[in-house]
This record gives C-alpha cells, structure tokens and sequence, in this order.
C-alpha cells in the first residue's frame, strides 16, 4: 500500500498483540484477553496471517474479502494458521517462543491487467470456474519471481493450467500493508 502506511506503529503493535493472545490463550487452553479496537481497526478489511517458526513458514490462513472488522479477521486467521492450517500440524507451546507472526492486510480486490502487475506492489487472485489461487505480494519477490512467473505460479496455486491467465481466467490484484514483529511475545 505504498510508502505512507495505512495504519500507525500503535496500530499494527495492537493487532500483532492480537494475532498473539488468539494463539496464546488457545495453547494455554484459557479465555484470550478482552481487545479494544479503535474505530480505524473495526472496519471491515481483508487480511492474512502468516506464521514462521525460526525462519520457515509454520501457517497462512486469509480472508480476502472484508467480512469481518480487521481486528476480528487477524484474530480469527492468527488462530487457524496456527491450528487449522491443514498443511501443518496445529502449533504446539513448545513452538511459540520462535514464532513470528506477519500481518497483511489487503485493500480491495479489483480486476487488473496482466501487463499492469506489479512485482512487491500488487497480490493476485486468479479464478476459471471453481478454481481459485491467491498469492500475496510479498511471494514473488521472496522467491525473486518476475511477472510472467507469478502470474503462472498464481494459476498453478488454482489447480489451473500455467497459461490459464491468458486463456479465460479472471485476473485480480491488491495491494497489501504487511508488517510483522520478530518474535512471540508473552
């Protein structure tokens, strides 16, 4: 979302602090600590929670779409990349003091030209029929992809053939405002 950030240092403290109590207080099988959200951080946004335990990735779980207040979709996405994620197994306590936890949170999904992605501005959706893969901007330039390459690597997500974008499928994109803090606090 650019060089001047949606949400302030405070903001983005307190919904990391929330993204951490919904996976502390269900590993310490409690009730999580009541939250009290501005009014900035109760509208409705999209958002994914992605998880990494000493550097590896541990768990990513979004809603794209602005369903929920924002601090209620980290809260909810922190808790099933931790343990619903079903290409993990649930996290343990054990795990938690290693844990990183990054937030991104979407703007809205519109429709874009392929020749418009942008690599580290723009995440993409692409969509044929029941098939849909969703690759976050931060991907292709973790893996040191190119245009050409996300765009196959987003079809390949859908379950979809490497050239689907050009052949029919719908192409998405968002921009996304993604911070993180370096380990699990107590």
């Amino acid at each position: 979302m650019g060089a001047n950030p949606e949400y302030s240092p405070q903001e983005r403290q307190e919904l990391l602090q929330c993204a951490h109590e919904a996976i502390l207080s269900k590993l310490e099988n409690r009730v999580p600590l009541p939250f009290s959200a501005s009014p900035h951080l109760s509208e409705a946004r999209g958002a994914f929670t992605t998880l990494y335990v000493r550097g590896k990735l541990r768990g990513c779980v979004g809603y794209p779409a602005a369903v929920l207040p924002l601090y209620r979709t980290v809260f909810e996405t922190a808790r099933a990349a931790a343990f619903e994620d079903p290409r993990f197994h649930p996290l343990m306590l054990g795990e938690a003091a290693d844990l990183q936890v990054s937030i991104s949170v979407l703007s809205p999904i519109a429709p874009i030209r392929p020749e418009d992605v942008e690599i580290g501005r723009h995440g993409l959706i692409i969509s044929m029929g029941s098939y849909r893969g969703l690759l976050l901007p931060q991907v292709p330039v973790e893996h040191g992809w190119d245009r050409l390459t996300f765009l196959e690597q987003t079809c390949h997500k859908a379950g979809l053939p490497p050239n689907a974008w050009r052949a029919g499928a719908t192409v998405e994109g968002f921009a996304a405002e993604v911070f993180s803090n370096p380990g699990f606090e107590r």
